[in-house]
C-alpha cells in the first residue's frame, strides 16, 4: 500500500516560459515555482502519515502555454495536474469546435473552476452542466475557487450530477472571515456526498498569533463537523503559503489546529482521499 501523505493543492509556475496575468512583484512570490523547489519545501515535513510523496499542481493561471509546460514536467512527486476551466471554452464538440479534453493523457486529473468574482448562483459561469458531465464520465474532479456566497450553487451542481465529485479549495473560504454565511454554506455542499473540501490556503497570520490560531482551529472544527476527515484533503497552497510560514511550518500548524481525528480518518485527511480522487 503507497504511504506518506499527498498534497493536493500547490502551484508551479515559470515566469520565464508563461505569464500570470494576477502576478505582481509585490506579492512577495518567486518567479520561478518548480518541482524541484517543491520537493526542497516539503522534505523535512512531516505530517501524521509521513512525509509528502506525491503533489497535484492546480493551474496557476488559464493559458495553454502554461498547461503544456506543467503537463510535461516530469518528477517522483509530481502525481498529477487540475487545470484551469476557462468559463467562455468550447464545452461540446460541434461546428467544426473541438471541445477542450478533462482530462489529458496520464498527467490531468481534474478541471478548477476559479470564479470569486461571479453571481452569487454561479449563474453566469457558462458550461457548469456540460463540464460536469463531461468529468463524471471522464472520472475527473471539478474543483471550485469560490466565496461562501456561491457555496449553495456548488451543491446544486452536485445535486444534479451525482456521479461527479466535487472539490471546495480553501473550504469554499480561504483567507475570508468564517462567518456564518460561510458556515451555512458549508454544510449545504456537505449534504451532497460527492462534495469533498481542501484543508489549503487556511493558514493565516505569523506562527504565534493567537487571533490566527483560533480562526484556523474554528474553520477546522467546522469542516470535520460537515464532512468528516474522510472528505477533507490536505493541501498546502505551495508557494502562496510560504508568505505565511515554511512548508513544514504550514503542516505542523494544520495538524495542531484539527480535531482530533481516528486512524482512519486521519490516513484520509493526510493523503488517502486524495489518491482515491485522483486515481494516484
Amino acid at each position: 500500500m503507497t504511504t506518506g501523505a499527498v498534497d493536493a493543492h500547490v502551484h508551479l509556475w515559470d515566469l520565464g516560459r508563461m505569464r500570470l496575468p494576477w502576478f505582481r512583484d509585490d506579492l512577495g512570490l518567486p518567479s520561478v515555482a518548480d518541482v524541484q523547489d517543491l520537493g526542497l519545501a516539503s522534505a523535512d515535513a512531516e505530517t501524521p502519515v509521513g512525509r509528502v510523496r506525491s503533489a497535484i499542481a492546480v493551474q496557476a493561471g488559464d493559458t495553454r502555454e502554461e498547461l503544456d509546460w506543467v503537463t510535461a514536467l516530469r518528477h517522483p512527486l509530481l502525481a498529477g495536474v487540475v487545470r484551469q476551466y476557462a468559463p467562455d471554452e468550447p464545452v461540446r464538440s460541434g461546428r467544426g469546435e473541438e471541445s477542450t479534453p478533462v482530462v489529458r493523457g496520464d498527467r490531468l486529473r481534474g478541471v478548477r473552476v476559479a470564479v470569486p468574482s461571479r453571481r452569487p448562483d454561479l449563474s453566469d459561469v457558462p458550461g457548469l452542466d456540460e463540464l460536469s458531465e463531461r468529468s463524471g464520465a471522464d472520472g475527473a474532479v471539478v474543483e471550485f475557487l469560490i466565496r461562501p456566497e456561491q457555496l449553495p450553487a456548488v451543491a446544486a451542481l452536485a445535486a444534479r450530477h451525482p456521479g461527479t465529485h466535487y472539490v471546495l479549495c480553501h473550504l469554499g473560504l480561504g483567507a475570508a472571515d468564517p462567518a456564518p454565511v460561510w458556515e451555512d454554506g458549508l454544510r449545504i455542499a456537505a449534504a451532497r456526498p460527492n462534495v469533498r473540501a481542501k484543508v489549503s490556503g487556511l493558514v493565516t497570520g505569523p506562527a504565534g498569533s493567537a487571533d490566527a490560531e483560533r480562526r484556523l482551529r474554528r474553520c477546522l472544527a467546522i469542516a470535520v463537523d460537515a464532512l468528516g476527515g474522510r472528505r477533507l484533503l490536505f493541501g498546502s497552497d505551495w508557494p502562496m503559503s510560504a508568505r505565511i510560514a515554511p512548508y513544514g511550518g504550514i503542516v505542523e500548524r494544520l495538524h495542531r489546529a484539527l480535531p482530533p481525528l481516528g486512524t482512519e480518518e486521519t490516513v484520509a485527511l493526510w493523503g488517502g482521499t486524495a489518491r482515491e480522487l485522483y486515481r494516484l
